[in-house]
């Protein structure tokens, strides 16, 4: 499966999502099927629970299909699948928000050196992600994991080039501080 960050996957998939709008069937599943675990990866870091990814997921395709049309050959593909993507996200935050319950704080720190288990071990990509807020979540999900460009992200989020660029720099700012705070605390639980 190739991954759809790379330049010749961009073509090939905008080429089937071309021909998924003239109504071939097995472009549509070759599009699903290349593209689907980069959405569900980019719902996965969002969400933490892996059927309510699962849901968005199908959620997402379900939206593209019906507005297949809107796509206009030529234009970069992935941002116009993220934007998307990323509405989904936030009408299924509007949906579940009222559903949530308040759950005691604890503090970064002590959440990181929980997942990390290990002293030596550092806490894995999605458990730092989850400490960030949603945007800037976002923005490392499209940059780093996508491997969109910072004008496809930009286009994505319906930002500007500077703000994406800014989320970015205070989620890598965040990440090394819990990094940090994390590294510490266990300085601190090792014996002299």
């Amino acid at each position: 499966m190739e991954d759809p960050s790379s330049s010749r996957s961009k073509s090939s998939i905008e080429e089937l999502m071309a021909a998924y709008q003239s109504g071939d069937q097995k472009a549509a599943n070759a599009l699903i099927e290349c593209v689907s675990p980069a959405l569900y990866r980019f719902f996965a870091l969002h969400s933490g629970d892996r059927r309510h990814a699962d849901d968005l997921l199908q959620e997402t395709w379900i939206r593209i299909h019906k507005a297949r049309h809107t796509y206009r050959f030529g234009e970069p593909l992935l941002p116009w699948l993220y934007a998307i993507a990323r509405h989904v996200k936030i009408d299924a935050y509007r949906k579940r928000r009222h559903e949530r319950y308040e759950e005691p704080l604890k503090t970064a720190s002590d959440q990181l050196v929980a997942a990390a288990g290990d002293k030596n071990e550092l806490p894995d990509l999605d458990t730092l992600l989850q400490h960030l807020p949603a945007s800037q979540r976002e923005v490392i999900v499209m940059l780093k994991i996508s491997g969109l460009s910072l004008e496809e992200a930009a286009r994505a989020t319906s930002c500007s080039v500077g703000s994406v660029k800014q989320k970015a720099h205070r989620a890598y700012e965040k990440m090394r501080a819990l990094l940090a705070g994390s590294n510490d605390s266990t300085r601190q639980v090792e014996p002299t």
